[in-house]
């Protein structure tokens, strides 16, 4: 069973997950009932011995099987042009943070309010607690306030990184000299854990992301927090 669980996606904690869920076992459905048919049809012809010597054209076979891959298409591209505008979307956010990629950390800066900026450096395994989980586990995490709108600004200040937290259905290039815009919605309190997806020098591996979504009520004292360090 845990091998199963290897190949699904985590689980979701955004709205934009729950979509990009469903539309993944919407074309793994489609998928399966094409091998299904391919695979029966090719059985037939493997193991029946009928031949037709004077068998020259089937245009309406033919006309069948041009129309069918056609409307299979069409079912799957109407659900993923959907899917392409709601990622991009982004209206009223809560909350901007803006994010930038060094070589091979993080720095987050609250750009809503006064002086609130960090760096978020994985945490040694010599320092680690018994809580921690190893190579992903950082200092100092980027928290956010569950139910809200977060528009994140992405960038990088050597080389390409890559946000990317899978349980929220984000993944960004964080490219030098450009700043590019993701948001998401947290529905649930929890720790979300991600890693830098773009292989971006020797320490690719050690530039863990943790996302810690709390209710609006803890964020507002978190804040006030940050702001009389």
């Amino acid at each position: 069973m845990a091998t199963w669980k290897l190949l699904l996606l985590q689980d979701s904690a955004s709205p934009l997950m729950e979509q990009l869920s469903f539309f993944h076992d919407h074309t793994l459905l489609i998928l399966v009932m094409i091998t299904i048919l391919v695979g029966q049809m090719m059985a037939g012809l493997f193991f029946n011995k009928l031949t037709h010597r004077y068998l020259l054209e089937g245009q309406t076979i033919e006309l069948i099987w041009t129309i069918l891959p056609a409307i299979t298409l069409i079912f799957i591209a109407l659900p993923s042009l959907r899917l392409i505008y709601i990622l991009d979307e982004t209206n009223n956010p809560a909350i901007t943070i803006k994010t930038i990629g060094h070589q091979w950390y993080w720095s987050y800066e609250y750009s809503d309010f006064k002086n609130i900026e960090f760096d978020s450096y994985m945490i040694p395994i010599q320092e680690m607690s018994s809580f921690n989980f190893r190579l992903l586990d950082v200092d100092n995490r980027m928290v956010v306030p569950f139910l809200s709108q977060i528009r994140m600004l992405v960038s990088a200040a050597d080389v390409i990184h890559s946000w990317t937290v899978p349980s929220l259905g984000v993944k960004i290039d964080a490219t030098p000299g450009r700043l590019n815009q993701v948001s998401f919605t947290p529905t649930r309190t929890s720790i979300l854990y991600g890693q830098c997806s773009e292989i971006c020098g020797a320490n690719h591996s050690f530039m863990p992301i943790v996302t810690e979504t709390i209710s609006p009520k803890y964020f507002i004292k978190w804040i006030s927090k940050m702001i009389q360090a």
